[in-house]
């Protein structure tokens, strides 16, 4: 008969979960950190190069947006492939690439040249993130993981508290430093820490508990025995990759991201210019302004990812910071002239939105494992990686045919809200697992 573990069960081995999220999540968190600063470094970084290269508002978006169709087709494949060479060889590779080619966008000298960069740096990223939600799977059980990929995810809030400033501070002080602009410092400089990141994880990612030396046969075994139990007490999981691909949850989990990178991505690639647009000039202190509202998300995340585990609760962890998200994006559209109100109010939607993340991205694993959930997690984050063109086209036509983002924001608040059915119509069985 199998054993059954509960949280109060488990008491026990709360030492070796300790020591195991000591291990990974702060490494991952550090990858995560330089994988999304080198996504959106490009938002502060537009409003010096744009100029230089002669892109308008819409080409710019265009331009971010094709990112994200790289990503979008080898999202799914890459996730297939961690799961057969291993999450240490395949990290490094992802992590590698994408630091050189995001580096060498310091050599773009046109549109078209940026497009094909972007596009690159979509496909050479892709799968990360769903792999190493895939990857955290294998060491921890499901009720410990609302808060464990809250600390993995601070990565996010992370790359613009740190990248904001930094990135601002690079553009101003290097700019025409051995005849490069600030910007293509920018890229150069934000980009090799990815590289030797990747090179790290190949010596510090075990595969799997079995391989972590750092952990004794009993905590391997301990461990191990908790993660069978836990899928044993899963109802409904499926293994195989058409049991995650023609998955009607997996497709609704897809939609409802789709909404959160809406506004994720209207946030991390344009709230430079929104804050540019309230009358601050210097690129430096626009820098710092955008890590306010990162901040802020940094404590949603943990906040309502530690609330979620201990109530053993999803859904409402989503919907109401759904709600209160697409208020303050909706908001934002009334204030677009005054800079202590769209701080505010991008900080408010940040907390929410980014917040909600953590408990959304603990979800798939509850009713797939194995290829499946390799396929699961990469399908839904590739389906919502759609956002990220549609966010940047929207948003940079809206500016340039209307010279205002009220339009654009009113829509991605609107799809939160709608976003927020799709997660009522979820089983309960699945979101309060």
């Amino acid at each position: 008969m199998t054993a059954v573990f509960t949280p109060s069960a488990t008491t026990a081995g709360s030492a070796v979960y300790r020591k195991i999220t000591w291990r990974l999540i702060p490494f991952l968190c550090l990858c995560y950190l330089a994988a999304y600063l080198d996504r959106i470094n490009v938002g502060l970084a537009k409003l010096q190069m744009a100029s230089q290269l002669q892109m308008s508002e819409a080409a710019f978006g265009l331009g971010a947006g094709l990112f994200f169709v790289g990503y979008i087709l080898f999202e799914v494949p890459s996730n297939l492939i961690l799961q057969r060479v291993g999450a240490r060889l395949w990290i490094a590779r992802i992590m590698i690439s994408w630091g050189l080619l995001s580096a060498a966008t310091l050599f773009v000298a046109s549109a078209a040249q940026f497009y094909l960069l972007r596009f690159l740096l979509g496909l050479a990223e892709a799968g990360f993130l769903p792999g190493v939600l895939f990857y955290l799977t294998k060491w921890f059980p499901s009720w410990r993981r609302g808060r464990i990929i809250s600390l993995f995810m601070i990565g996010l809030p992370l790359s613009s508290v740190i990248g904001g400033p930094l990135s601002g501070w690079i553009i101003t002080h290097f700019d025409r430093l051995h005849g490069l602009h600030g910007w293509q410092w920018m890229f150069l400089l934000e980009g090799l820490p990815s590289v030797l990141l990747g090179l790290m994880a190949i010596r510090l990612l075990p595969d799997s508990v079995q391989q972590a030396r750092w952990l004794s046969a009993d905590e391997k075994a301990l461990v191990s025995a908790q993660l069978h139990a836990d899928d044993a007490q899963a109802s409904g999981v499926r293994e195989r990759f058409r049991d995650g691909f023609f998955n009607l949850k997996v497709w609704m989990l897809g939609g409802i991201d789709f909404s959160i990178l809406l506004s994720a991505y209207a946030m991390g690639f344009w709230l430079p210019t929104f804050i540019r647009n309230t009358g601050v000039s210097n690129l430096a202190d626009i820098g710092v302004l955008t890590a306010i509202p990162s901040v802020a998300a940094l404590f949603g995340m943990l906040l309502i990812g530690a609330s979620s585990d201990r109530y053993r609760e999803r859904r409402w962890h989503i919907i109401v910071p759904f709600i209160i998200g697409a208020a303050a994006m909706a908001g934002t559209t009334h204030y677009a002239d005054n800079l202590l109100a769209t701080v505010l109010l991008f900080s408010v939607a940040q907390a929410a939105i980014i917040g909600a993340v953590p408990v959304f991205f603990s979800l798939p694993a509850t009713f797939l494992k194995g290829t499946a959930a390799a396929t699961g997690f990469a399908l839904a984050c590739s389906l919502a990686n759609i956002a990220g063109l549609v966010s940047n086209s929207v948003m940079g036509l809206a500016l340039d045919l209307t010279g205002s983002s009220s339009g654009a924001m009113w829509f991605f608040a609107v799809c939160l809200l709608l976003s927020s059915l799709l997660v009522v119509a979820l089983p309960a069985k699945l979101v309060n697992r």
